[in-house]
């Protein structure tokens, strides 16, 4: 570490890793220690370390020849790459969404999506012209009416990424924004419930109706056309937070009201460790939504969007990369892997093991606020450096995991996790929590 940190900042890193010598779910450290891994490289490992489904692709042409040369998609796409968009991407395709833009990064799917709605919504306000001249020279200038000013409405505590336009819909943590200038665009409240959920029925439904009110006020009192609402299904970074399937439907209400995008960040929710492929599945909507932003355990990025978003001119939703055939030809081999092995309803048993083991454990550890999806999980510890110590002392008893938030853990394993791993990790967290008691 000492030898990277001569060109890279370290500050960050828990440690080094040997990822030649990690396999499923257990990740090997540089000195040979190895730890069942429940964090998952940020969440973003769906089949395992080492998985031979990845493995044996280096043995397909397809696979060589994209590793060989990397194309310029928007430009000049492979003959097969139509093969892998539809395998990877369009076969697990949020319902009623048949478009497609694939990028890097998900920061960067974020931008590129707020790109699209923000076209929309000038295609939208312009009519059904061409731009003019005054369009065409003020922007050049970073003026008006070219450059209009649009906004993109978020909330508190959210987490979109770290580019311009992400980072301003950021709201997690301020050692994120700090020294980068921002737009100045509204965050509403995302509301934030108290657990257990039976216990506070009706402090709950009043926080979301207080952060539904307030939402819609941000819209109709904005000097700004706002031109989409961003919105995770789960507060991943900023906390954990839920919300109920009734919230997001009529979220989506009020974005249909008013005239803008419903744009979903799948980022970190998607890809199964909600039980279900989407996250916003389980909300059951009336119509799907406008824009559904991916990453991370696809092990690719991009978003899903409705045909009628597509700008009407080439080069404007576009980049050099946009994406890459070897990553997708890998998405594939994921999305083949969950569905052979039934791996969704694997992470539906095992989330519900998980979170019926830890609430047992709140009657004798610190532990408070249990909550997730599937395997999507967190709690709260008293204060943050108790919650940082666990991390560490977890570590040490060689289980990694991760925080959020102020003080929760979360719980970000992979789709493999199963019963007897789970075993290990409660087992690790009673030797670690017990001798500490009872929250108070």
């Amino acid at each position: 570490m000492q030898r990277l940190n001569e060109y890279q900042d370290t500050r960050s890193l828990f440690f080094i890793a040997d990822y030649a010598r990690s396999k499923g779910n257990y990740l090997v450290d540089a000195d040979g220690n190895t730890m069942l891994d429940v964090y998952a490289q940020i969440a973003s490992i769906p089949i395992g370390y080492n998985n031979p489904a990845i493995l044996d692709l280096i043995h397909l042409p397809a696979y060589q020849t994209a590793l060989a040369n990397r194309p310029a998609l928007g430009v000049d796409p492979n003959i097969d790459w139509v093969e892998s968009v539809e395998s990877a991407f369009m076969s697990v395709a949020p319902k009623g969404m048949s478009n497609i833009f694939t990028a890097m990064c998900g920061s960067c799917a974020n931008e590129n999506a707020y790109k699209l709605a923000f076209m929309y919504k000038a295609f939208q306000l312009r009519g059904d012209r061409e731009f003019n001249h005054e369009e065409l020279s003020s922007c050049m200038k970073n003026q008006s009416p070219g450059s209009p000013d649009m906004a993109i409405i978020s909330f508190k505590n959210a987490f979109h990424g770290r580019l311009f336009g992400s980072l301003s819909t950021t709201a997690s943590k301020s050692i994120h924004k700090v020294d980068i200038p921002a737009f100045d665009w509204p965050k509403a409240p995302f509301p934030l419930l108290k657990y257990p959920l039976d216990e506070h029925a009706d402090h709950n439904k009043q926080v979301e109706q207080q952060s539904l009110e307030e939402v819609n006020r941000l819209i109709q009192s904005s000097k700004t056309p706002i031109a989409a609402l961003v919105v995770e299904p789960i507060q991943s970074e900023g906390g954990d937070h839920h919300a109920s399937p009734e919230y997001f439907r009529e979220l989506q209400n009020v974005c249909k009201k008013n005239d803008i995008l419903f744009i979903v960040d799948e980022v970190q929710t998607g890809v199964g460790a909600t039980g279900t492929f989407w996250a916003h599945e389980a909300w059951n909507l009336p119509s799907s939504p406008d824009i559904v932003t991916f990453s991370k355990k696809f092990q690719a990025a991009g978003f899903y969007y409705h045909p009628r978003l597509r700008p009407t001119h080439p080069y404007r939703a576009y980049n050099t990369w946009m994406g890459d055939p070897v990553r997708a030809i890998q998405a594939s081999a994921i999305v083949k892997e969950i569905k052979e092995n039934s791996l969704l309803d694997n992470v539906k048993s095992v989330g519900h093991y998980i979170q019926n083991q830890l609430t047992e454990m709140t009657s004798y550890t610190p532990i408070k606020n249990i909550r997730g999806q599937g395997t999507f999980i967190a709690f709260d510890l008293p204060d943050p450096s108790l919650r940082d110590q666990f991390l560490l002392d977890m570590r040490h008893k060689g289980v990694n995991l991760g925080g959020c938030g102020n003080d929760s853990v979360r719980l970000r394993p992979m789709l493999i996790f199963q019963q007897k791993h789970a075993d290990i990790l409660l087992s690790k967290m009673k030797e670690v929590l017990q001798p500490l008691g009872h929250a108070q």
